[in-house]
């Protein structure tokens, strides 16, 4: 191998080292972020939740309510209030720690709300449900 051909091997393992160590904080957060388990989304509420539902067919759907109370008729009233914190760390040091003394990071943080309120009628039947959401 010439010093052409070896510089050339060098300088492309150089670029390849800076770009991998420069991914970005969101790209890093799908390597940790953890979308497993039975989560209450909108999504879930607008496709499963109908009135006339039984509070097991409710439960199988969304899970255990956080809350369950009655209104000023007895009748029962389940809320699942559910907050996320997204909080996201991103470390580097662009692959070539023995060229520089510095190394860069970013952080970012999010909130998400998620309120359902499941009402029941006499029967135990939903009679009405509403949801709210937030992001910040």
């Amino acid at each position: 191998m010439n010093k052409k051909s070896s510089g050339s091997v060098f300088m492309l393992l150089m670029i390849a080292l800076i770009v991998t160590g420069c991914a970005s904080a969101s790209y890093q957060r799908k390597d940790v972020q953890d979308d497993t388990g039975d989560k209450v989304t909108v999504g879930t509420v607008q496709k499963e939740l109908r009135k006339g539902m039984s509070g097991a067919e409710v439960a199988g759907a969304l899970g255990s309510p956080n809350i369950v109370s009655t209104d000023e008729q007895g009748r029962e009233v389940w809320i699942y209030d559910k907050v996320a914190t997204d909080r996201v760390y991103s470390h580097s040091d662009a692959g070539i720690k023995f060229m520089t003394s510095g190394s860069s990071g970013a952080s970012s943080t999010s909130q998400r709300t998620l309120t359902v309120i499941v009402k029941y009628d006499h029967e135990k039947r939903v009679r009405e449900f509403a949801y709210h959401t937030t992001r910040f």
